[in-house]
Parts: structure tokens; C-alpha cells; sequence
């Protein structure tokens, strides 16, 4: 394996933003004093809607020196944290450590309206002085004469709440990472993102509360401009990295992460739902949850056509997952699009694939039942497996297909499969990433010692077992054609299957090669080369350089461009929405 320059990988990109006269203030203190100056004579309203994870402590502390004469905390006005748990139960699914029903209710739904309404008469009849509602649901009091929002990113809602916070109104403590970090994805941040939406549309400033005891703020007109900028220009997102019990060590030895005591198993580098945005104002930087950008400029950024099926979603996702050194991931399925549908109120499934950005000699992946392969039989090995009986034989049902860097192996939901030891994968796939029904787990524990969930009832009624070995090399491997071929390079189209809705293609060039838009947003890693400039076909934006295994976005409005070589050749892999 080579091994690239240390320190290439950039961990915290960041997206500058030019020709905007921002308003950026460091610190509580600095952004209560613009407060304090934008209050006009007789009564003020200071609206500040908090994301669920905010550090509201911290918020209050800083309000102290605002003076304000009446202030009413939104939280208060919500449900009892019992009668909010009562009510969650059914959605959440309480038996089950990872799955629930993606919501649909709203925020409001969760606030007593006489509580509001006692409230709002509070704050009409407050004649003089400055009133601050703060919390979350702030703004359904009032919309605020200063309306703020204070937000924070997803990663670092979940690092709290390994560290020990809570979910919103709960009367559970000490709940295990998960069962947090499911009433977050399937409740809690889908309210607030429903509210988020909008306010991101009228709000004065925006508050990143990200990074504790560092807030920063910026006027919202400058924020939207930097969206806008953004939705116009290739842009990474800021990467972050999990250990995992399966994990490897090509991550650690190729992006120089810290040391953290074991190996790292994934990589999120290309998932605007968990990954965030480093926004530069002039040298002060504000972090942002990417999804933000999704929201704000679906169009631009998404394209006319993949807006029009998948609204403010974006539908594609790349991470990484290393097990160079490390072990086999969980033998898994994805669900079917209508189980996914009927089951937990998603749209649409998990189809992925695994690009192999590198291997260990005789490394695989587990892909497909075998030829011959008896259901029941398989079911009750896996349950044998499950009840300890004894360990799962995958050898005598699944496939073990080798393979070796650069192949591209396809995984239509419903397939069996797991990457196999020393494999470092870049997975190109849809967005559900939470659905992963785990079939059997090498009877090993999790990093916390305990067992990790095993999902037998749901996979087992997913599982295609007509993806045999036959079917599985016909359709799922070596699926390389070849689309253009001339002196400047070729392009390849690798995948995926005609059931996935994700195309993608590899560009190879020792000098530079035009990329034709498709109405689609564009998702590129460089798979081979220490570097590669995007350059514009049209001058609208600067040219990007990516360095290896960096995964990056090219907005539709951002035009065509060229993928130039810096010096040497280079493979970039490019994945996009299929036409029709």
C-alpha cells in the first residue's frame, strides 16, 4: 500500500466567503452588546431559538449582562418530560436498541397552547425594556423584533451525548449512546429541523453554539450570502472519524488522526445530514450543520431535477470504512424500498456500494448468498449463532468475493453482504444510512463490552435469495464499461445496479478532462493521485484543489468543469443522480 505525504488530508476545510460585509462577533458578551445596540427605545423582543443540544446554561449566562426585564424560557411552556415520553414510546419503538418510526409530527405538537398563549399576553402587555424568549420553540411565543437562532452541529450533539447529556424534555437518564441518539434521529431533530427551515429565511443572526465556551455569531444576511456562495462552488465538508470493534489502521496511518487508543472504523466525509460546514468570515470561522446548505439552496445545490424527486434531501452519501489490520464488518442486509416504507415511514432504502480505495493481498467482501443456499437452513444457523449455540458457517452460505484496489463492487438493498478484513472502503450509497439489518456479528462484543444488536426478524424478511453466486457475478461485479476514451483520458461508468438510483463514473487523466452536468449534483473523491484541481469551465469559482481519498461536492449551479492532474495521474471517482 502506498502510503501518501503526511498532513495532505485536510481535516477542517474551510469555505471562505468573499465580497460579504459580515457582522461577526466572538464570544456571548460581544453578541449580547450588538444586541443591546439594535434595541430600539420602549419594549424589544430578543427571540432565540435553540436547537435541541444547545448548551442553554451557557446561553444564560451569557444574557446576564443583556439586562432584560422579562424573560420567558420556551422549555417551560413544552410537555412534561413524562408526558413526553409517554407519548414517544409508540414512535421509538421502545423494544428495539436502533430502529423507530421516522416522525410526523411536529415540534409544536409537544407545546401547550394555553401555556403559549399566557405567554404571548406576557409578553404584549410588557410595555418597556427588553424582553429575551429563549429555549427551544422560542419562536412560537414570538417571532422576536432580534430573532436569533442558536444551532449546533449533529456530530456534536452525539459527542454530548456520549459525554453524558441528555435528549430534550426526557425523564430518561442515563440511556445508553444509542437509544439517545435514536429519539434524536427519528424525533427530535426532525422537529427542530422542520423550524429550523424556515427561520433560517428571517433570522438576524446566526449563533454557532458548537463548541462550548466559543460561540460565535454572524448577521443573517451574511450567513444566507454564504450559503448561496456555497451552493455555487465545490465544497468539502468538515470529516469526523469513529472507532469501531471492526476497525483498521489505514485511516489513522494515511490522515494522521489523533491517537485515540484503538483503531478507527468509519469516516463520515461526504454526509451533509452529520457532517458540517467551516464558514470563513475574514479569518472568523462559524461551524455549521451542512444540512443547513441543503435546506437553504436545494436548487442550486441539488439541481432542478433531483430537487423536483427528493425535495430538501440530499440523496447521496460517502464514507469510508477501514478494516486494514482490523476485521470483518457485521454480515448485514439492507431493507427493500417498501419495507423501509411500511415499516419506519422512509421514502426510500439503503442501495449501496463498495469502492475499493485499497487492500491487504487475499482481502474480500462478503457478498451474496451461495448457489444452492437453503433459507431455512441459513435462518436457523444465524439464529443458532445468535442464541450462542454455535458460530455462523458464512463460508457455507454466503459468497467470498477477492478483490483488490479499485474495483467496484455493487449492493441493491436486499443483498447480503459485509466487508470482508483488509479492505479500506469508500461507500457510495443513499442517504438512510441508519437502516442496516446485522445478520451475524463473529460473536464478538462491541467497544463497550456488551453485544451489539443483532436485527435477524427484520433481515430475514429481506434478504433476496436469488442473489446467488451466479446472479452476484453477473450483476453486482466488474461492472466496468467504458464511456469515453481519447488522448486526455477515459472515462469509466462503474456502477451502480439498474435498482439504484445513484450513477457513477471514474474519470483517469494525466492531464485534464471536461465533466458534463446532468441537472444533478456531483459527488467526487480522488481515488488515485496526490492531488487534482476543479477548475471552471466558465470562471464562476475559483479553482479546488482535492487531495487523495477527500471527498468533495460540486453543486449544479457551480456549472461544468474540468478535473485537472497536478503532475502526475489520477483517478477520480464522480457519483451522481440518474437521468430517468
Amino acid at each position: 500500500m502506498k502510503k501518501i505525504k503526511a498532513g495532505q488530508f485536510e481535516r477542517f476545510p474551510q469555505i471562505k466567503v468573499d465580497g460579504v460585509n459580515a457582522k461577526v462577533f466572538n464570544g456571548l458578551s460581544d453578541a449580547v452588546s450588538q444586541w443591546k445596540q439594535d434595541c430600539k427605545e420602549n419594549k424589544n423582543v430578543i427571540t432565540i431559538e435553540c436547537y435541541p443540544g444547545v448548551n442553554q446554561q451557557e446561553l444564560v449566562q451569557g444574557l446576564q449582562s443583556l439586562g432584560a426585564s422579562l424573560v420567558i424560557h420556551s422549555d417551560d411552556l413544552a410537555f412534561e418530560p413524562e408526558k413526553m415520553d409517554e407519548i414517544l414510546e409508540k414512535d421509538l419503538l421502545p423494544h428495539d436498541p436502533v430502529f423507530g418510526i421516522m416522525t410526523v409530527r411536529t415540534l409544536k405538537d409537544f407545546f401547550y397552547e394555553e401555556k403559549l398563549a399566557e405567554a404571548r399576553r406576557k409578553v404584549e402587555e410588557h410595555d418597556k425594556g427588553i424582553v429575551v424568549v429563549y429555549g427551544v420553540g422560542a419562536s412560537f411565543v414570538h417571532p422576536g423584533d432580534i430573532q436569533v437562532l442558536a444551532d449546533i452541529t449533529r456530530w456534536e450533539i452525539q459527542l454530548r451525548y456520549r459525554r453524558g447529556m441528555t435528549n430534550w424534555r426526557t425523564a430518561q437518564k442515563d440511556l445508553p449512546k444509542l437509544k439517545k441518539y435514536k429519539r434524536g434521529f427519528f424525533a427530535e431533530w426532525r422537529w427542530a429541523d422542520r423550524e429550523k427551515e424556515h427561520l433560517l429565511n428571517t433570522m438576524n443572526y446566526y449563533l454557532d453554539m458548537t463548541t462550548e465556551g466559543e460561540p460565535v455569531m454572524v448577521d443573517g444576511d451574511a450567513y444566507r450570502q454564504a450559503l448561496a456562495q456555497a451552493s455555487r462552488r465545490p465544497f468539502r465538508m468538515v470529516p469526523y472519524f469513529d472507532p469501531g470493534v471492526w476497525g483498521g489502521h489505514w485511516m489513522k496511518d494515511h490522515f494522521e488522526l489523533p491517537e485515540n487508543g484503538s483503531n478507527y472504523a468509519w469516516s463520515f466525509d461526504g454526509v451533509p445530514e452529520e457532517n458540517s460546514l467551516i464558514l470563513n468570515f475574514d479569518g472568523t470561522l462559524v461551524q455549521t450543520p451542512a444540512l443547513n446548505l441543503v435546506y437553504h439552496q436545494p436548487v442550486a445545490l441539488l439541481g432542478d431535477r433531483v430537487h423536483a424527486r427528493f425535495g430538501k434531501e440530499f440523496p447521496i452519501r460517502f464514507d469510508m470504512l477501514d478494516t486494514v489490520g482490523g476485521q470483518n464488518l457485521s454480515l448485514q442486509v439492507h431493507p427493500l424500498t417498501e419495507y423501509i416504507q411500511n415499516q419506519f415511514n422512509m421514502r426510500y432504502t439503503q442501495d449501496e456500494s463498495y469502492y475499493i480505495l485499497d487492500a491487504d493481498e487475499n482481502a474480500g467482501v462478503w457478498l451474496g448468498t451461495k448457489t444452492g443456499t437453503d433459507p431455512k437452513a441459513m435462518e436457523q444457523a444465524l439464529r443458532d449463532a445468535q442464541s450462542g449455540e454455535k458460530p455462523f458457517e458464512a463460508e457455507k452460505f454466503v459468497n467470498y468475493i477477492p478483490v483488490k484496489k479499485h474495483d467496484h463492487v455493487l449492493i441493491p438493498a436486499g443483498t447480503v453482504h459485509c466487508s470482508g478484513a483488509g479492505t479500506m472502503v469508500l461507500e457510495i450509497s443513499a442517504t438512510p444510512y441508519i437502516f442496516t439489518f446485522k445478520l451475524w456479528d463473529w460473536g464478538r462484543l462491541d467497544l463497550d463490552g456488551k453485544p451489539r444488536p443483532i436485527h435477524l426478524d427484520h433481515g430475514m424478511k429481506n434478504i433476496q435469495w436469488n442473489r446467488n453466486t451466479e446472479w452476484v457475478n453477473e450483476q453486482l461485479v466488474g461492472r466496468v464499461t467504458t464511456v469515453y476514451e481519447g488522448e486526455e483520458g477515459c472515462v469509466e461508468r462503474t456502477g451502480l445496479h439498474e435498482r439504484e438510483f445513484i450513477d457513477t463514473f471514474r474519470f483517469d487523466t494525466a492531464s485534464k478532462m471536461k465533466v458534463q452536468r446532468n441537472d444533478s449534483v456531483h459527488v467526487l473523491n480522488l481515488v488515485e493521485g496526490e492531488s487534482a484541481r476543479l477548475v471552471s469551465a466558465d470562471g464562476r469559482f475559483e479553482p479546488m484543489t482535492l487531495h487523495y481519498a477527500e471527498t468533495c461536492i460540486v453543486p449544479n449551479d457551480a456549472g461544468e468543469y474540468w478535473i485537472e492532474a497536478d503532475g502526475e495521474p489520477i483517478k477520480v471517482i464522480l457519483a451522481c443522480v440518474r437521468n430517468g
